[in-house]
């Protein structure tokens, strides 16, 4: 009987990976080999970013917290997430599967609350004298004598 690799809900699948892996970037130096697998530590990042949750309550079968945000920072670092959207965007282009038609429509573009009551001439001039406040004389007993 024929065995199905059990995965998460929101893992990625095995034609995702076969995708995925060849754009990503080879290991620069020999050493010890990761404790954990690249699609692991990636499925980790994906859980996360998903969820929204502090990088320390990534679940344990994706790999060590700290495994998984060193690869996030360091493929964002170095850039590697972009040049990975924008392969996989230029693969998705070249199967048709994007359309590149944009529309605007006004109903979305909508100027600040503070734009609808704006003067339309020149710097503003109160049309009359600004009256200054004379102070009234304290009333409490204490301010009386500070003052006398």
């Amino acid at each position: 009987m024929p065995t199905l690799a059990v995965t998460r809900r929101f893992d990625l699948t095995d034609a995702q990976w076969a995708v995925l892996e060849p754009l990503l970037p080879t290991p620069k130096r020999s050493g010890r080999p990761s404790l954990f697998s690249k699609r692991q530590l990636i499925d980790g990042i994906r859980w996360r970013v998903r969820v929204g949750a502090p990088w320390r309550d990534v679940p344990v079968c994706y790999g060590s917290w700290s495994a998984v945000y060193a690869l996030f920072r360091r493929y964002q670092r170095d850039g590697t997430w972009q040049q990975i959207v924008t392969a996989l965007q230029a693969l998705a282009d070249a199967a048709g599967r994007i359309t590149w038609d944009v529309s605007v429509d006004s109903t979305i573009a909508r100027a600040h609350q503070h734009a609808a009551g704006a003067r339309k001439r020149g710097i503003f001039r109160p049309s009359r004298r600004v009256v200054q406040v004379v102070m009234s004389r304290p009333i409490t007993g204490w301010a009386a004598l500070v003052a006398g």
